[in-house]
């Protein structure tokens, strides 16, 4: 292989890899993270670690995705959309599902390692996750295809997987990340759920029955504000119920992106335009979580000044 073509096959890995739906990993680790230094818990090695493992899982999803979507026609008629690295002739469908086999088995590697230096809640975190993943696109009763993908998401890339990194550091359970995982969860199921509104055509067209195709583009508009406008609102209940910092109010400065999504979710159906919308709210989903981290981090930064 020449110098020439190793780039072009890395590019064509990290396009199938999807990154910019890598926030889904990297916000929730961060606010385990800030959670765990709270509480005195925190450590970045097992950190660390958790943010590896949780990566190469969402990859493999990513892998997986692509490889049941191709293999069941779901991409034939999509006009846009991330990664179709096996439609557009970049990977091969082999290429794909080894890739899928391997990220899934680092994941689990490094699952079992954190298993062995924490305790056995992790090993149903991580059964669950690795379920999911596997589960999503594949088998007799893929989740995606029988309108179970946005809560399957919520659920393990809110609540399950702050809760998860939190206890690969804190080694013990704790309601905390569970809680403030839940605005969390709303982000990332509106970027599943955009992706949906953006594809219900095609995946109407081959029985793909998305909760976006089972509503109908009129409720499936509503959904999408009701998550976006759902983790606002959590954030809010959360502070109120003295489970987040006040300064976690902070997450509202993403409040006028989240307007303007809105308005192209509920307004247009140009599919480029969708497509925008859904890489605009994968981002939207990453700046919350990043100043929702930030608010976190100040109230602590405050508490330790007036030594609190």
């Amino acid at each position: 292989m020449t110098a020439e073509t190793n780039p072009s096959l890395l590019s064509a890995w990290y396009r199938a890899a999807r990154p910019r739906t890598l926030t889904a990993t990297y916000v929730p680790l961060a606010l385990a993270a800030a959670l765990a230094a709270q509480e005195g818990v925190f450590e970045l090695v097992p950190f660390l670690l958790a943010l590896i493992g949780a990566l190469f899982l969402q990859i493999a999803a990513n892998l997986i995705n692509e490889y049941f979507d191709f293999r069941r026609g779901a991409e034939e008629l999509k006009q846009a959309g991330q990664g179709m690295v096996i439609k557009h002739g970049v990977l091969t469908p082999p290429a794909v599902l080894v890739g899928a086999i391997v990220t899934v088995l680092a994941g689990i590697a490094i699952g079992l390692y954190l298993l062995t230096q924490s305790g056995p809640l992790l090993f149903w975190i991580g059964l669950g996750g690795v379920l999911v993943v596997i589960t999503y696109t594949a088998g007799p009763f893929p989740l995606a295809y029988n309108g179970l993908g946005e809560a399957a998401v919520f659920i393990f890339m809110g609540p399950v997987m702050v809760l998860g990194a939190w206890y690969v550091m804190a080694r013990e359970f704790s309601t905390l990340p569970l809680w403030a995982g839940v605005p969390i969860g709303f982000t990332v199921a509106a970027i599943l759920h955009a992706n949906n509104i953006r594809d219900i055509d095609a995946d109407r067209a081959v029985n793909k029955r998305t909760l976006a195709v089972l509503l109908g583009r009129r409720a499936a508009r509503i959904e999408y504000v009701v998550l976006i406008v759902g983790a606002y609102i959590g954030v809010v209940v959360l502070i109120l119920a003295g489970i987040m910092p006040w300064t976690t109010l902070i997450a509202a400065v993403t409040l006028p992106e989240a307007q303007r999504l809105i308005q192209i979710i509920t307004r247009s159906e140009d599919t480029g335009l969708l497509h925008q919308a859904q890489g605009r709210t994968a981002r939207l989903h990453g700046d919350f979580g990043f100043w929702l981290v930030i608010g976190w981090l100040v109230w602590l930064f405050v508490v330790q000044l007036s030594g609190g």
